[in-house]
């Protein structure tokens, strides 16, 4: 079942981080169907160094950020990599999470043709990795999730709080102490987070 709006709209990016453990990512392009398992989040706050919208609306690139809450943010990283996002809270009020890894469920075969050939387990390991890999690129910026192109689902498998790993964020040293704000969450012992 589609997460509905009011998933996103809540005022806990935190909670909404941890709680993304576990439902499933998907993409529909053309008919064929990539999916996989959310292993990996950031939880990301205007309140904060680490976020986009840490200064404001600013640029183009973090409005998207300003919106109602269940829409993608996705952006390039190091000009190589598109990173997918789910804009939370509600609208004036940006944080957003970053989904850092899957673990593959529906259309492998299609996400090795995008990825190449490599290890299985280094197919959605990343941000980068896994948008390559679902089909997700720039143009998929504002699209709402819960349409017929890419949408998470909930099936009903809750994460003990024994198996989550909580951490500080990677590759936000410029954030100052806010880079060590314990915002990351993985399954632990899950082969395809990041490493």
């Amino acid at each position: 079942m589609k997460l509905e709006p009011a998933f996103y709209h809540r005022k806990n990016v935190v909670t909404i981080a941890r709680q993304l453990l576990g439902k499933v990512l998907i993409t529909s392009i053309k008919g064929k169907v990539t999916s996989g398992m959310i292993v990996e989040t950031e939880a990301y706050s205007w309140k904060e160094r680490g976020c986009h919208a840490y200064n404001g609306r600013k640029t183009q690139r973090n409005e998207i950020m300003f919106d109602d809450g269940g829409r993608a943010y996705v952006y390039l990283c190091y000009g190589m990599h598109y990173l997918f996002n789910v804009v939370t809270n509600t609208s004036d009020i940006a944080e957003a999470v970053l989904i850092r890894a899957v673990e593959p469920l529906e259309g492998v075969d299609l996400m090795i043709k995008r990825r190449g050939d490599i290890p299985l387990h280094q197919l959605t390991s990343g941000p980068g990795k896994l948008t390559r890999a679902l089909g997700i690129d720039r143009s998929w910026n504002g699209k709402v999730l819960w349409n017929d192109e890419v949408w998470i689902e909930d099936i009903d498998r809750k994460v003990p709080s024994r198996q989550c790993e909580v951490s500080k964020r990677i590759g936000i040293d410029y954030a100052g102490a806010d880079a060590n704000l314990p915002w990351r969450f993985s399954i632990r012992g899950n082969k395809w987070v990041s490493k």
